[in-house]
């Protein structure tokens, strides 16, 4: 079985869903909580149930795939999310909010690792390296329409909108599904279910030590991620004074930039060493967390230092995140579907807990968020070292294609 050009881009649609569903509202939060009578932290809690939804979906999602096979499993959640997306619309109070958007981003979480499972399936080696990059780059096209199409929407209507065009896009995804995504899961690589099966797996999963250090260095790199996606609009606009509009421009760019970078490995990819390339993001991203804490601590974090570390943090991103899940993925070629749901488990508990800690600091200052930038890239460095060397990453591509 082939891996097609339909089948990636109905993948890119299925990692947009995360980005989409947060983005597109999250410029509303005012009005969220003046309609439905809610406070602020009531209305950031929407955000974290969504996370624990998408951390939880990830987990459980992956190995009931491994068992039940790709397909069914991942139309039953596009159809879930779709209804918790339409409850999310019509909801009459925060606490449905709440609720709802869990179990949208327990589904989509679902569907998420299943898409991922399914390229897991179809490729392998040095391509699979590409085509992860691939739908990284392109699916990082997300991060940057979401603020900007739910601001147009509440510029037309209100904040319930958002969530109906989530829905219309649950509709697209399933059609996208039932056209171009085949059974990727034969039933003789296939496993047996049951809790017992599940601890099985993970417990051999986590036993290799070079898909923990490759855990790791996706996880990190997550996590300094989420920092700046948490504090960036209060260093920009309460610190540096940057009007709305500009900020919107600079998180645009710097979305951008992590999709240059992601298109770039891909095109690297069978070329130069992936280890490489990953090194060469977390040195970067160290460099700008340590240049960011600086600043923070002893200039007063000045406008243009913010900009230009925002943007090497990111870019660093594109190097490092979808090439650490690629080579988590070699590391387990038995068990795709539990490889990757540790994978998205981590990534989202990681963005779920950093985003809070971030703030803890206040709107006036950026050290919290500096010194996870740096402590993400540091434990990032930590995992590709836990890995290995790059003769036992080859080793790993080699027992991947005899295993596939």
């Amino acid at each position: 079985m082939k891996l097609s050009a339909g089948v990636v881009g109905t993948v890119v649609f299925l990692t947009a869903i995360a980005p989409l569903a947060t983005d597109m509202y999250v410029p509303a939060f005012p009005r969220v909580a003046g309609e439905l009578a809610a406070s602020a932290t009531q209305v950031q809690l929407t955000l974290t149930t969504f996370f624990v939804g998408m951390a939880l979906g990830q987990l459980i999602g992956g190995p009931v795939s491994d068992q039940r096979g790709r397909r069914r499993p991942l139309l039953a959640a596009i159809v879930l999310m779709t209804v918790a997306s339409v409850v999310c619309a019509l909801t009459p109070s925060i606490g449905v909010l709440m609720a709802a958007r869990f179990v949208q981003g327990f589904s989509g979480g679902w569907a998420m690792v299943i898409g991922r499972a399914v390229i897991v399936d179809l490729a392998s080696g040095p391509r699979l390296v590409r085509v992860l990059n691939v739908i990284a780059g392109v699916g990082g096209v997300a991060p940057i329409a979401g603020p900007l199409l739910g601001a147009v929407i509440l510029q037309v209507s209100d904040w319930r909108m958002s969530f109906w065009a989530v829905a219309a896009l649950g509709v697209a995804m399933l059609v996208a599904v039932l056209v171009a995504v085949p059974e990727s899961l034969p039933v003789e690589r296939r496993h047996g279910g049951g809790l017992r099966a599940f601890a099985v797996a993970g417990r051999q999963v986590l036993s290799r030590r070079r898909y923990v250090g490759y855990l790791l260095v996706s996880g990190s790199a997550m996590g300094a991620l989420f920092a700046y996606v948490a504090t960036s609009a209060f260093v920009l606009q309460s610190m540096n004074g940057l009007s709305p509009i500009g900020y919107s421009v600079d998180f645009a760019a710097n979305a951008a930039g992590m999709t240059v970078a992601a298109l770039v490995a891909a095109r690297l990819a069978g070329r130069v060493s992936t280890r490489r390339v990953i090194l060469t993001g977390q040195i970067a991203a160290l460099a700008a967390g340590v240049a960011m804490l600086a600043g923070a601590l002893w200039f007063g974090t000045p406008l243009l230092l913010a900009i230009v570390c925002f943007l090497v943090l990111m870019t660093a991103q594109g190097l490092i995140g979808p090439n650490g899940g690629a080579l988590a993925s070699a590391e387990v070629p038995e068990h795709p579907g539990t490889g990757s749901a540790l994978l998205g488990f981590v990534q989202w508990v990681a963005a779920g807990t950093i985003a809070p800690i971030a703030g803890l600091g206040g709107e006036h200052t950026a050290v919290p968020m500096a010194l996870l930038m740096v402590g993400g890239a540091v434990l990032s460095m930590a995992g590709l070292a836990l890995a290995g060397s790059s003769e036992r990453n080859n080793y790993a591509w080699r027992s991947y294609a005899r295993a596939r």
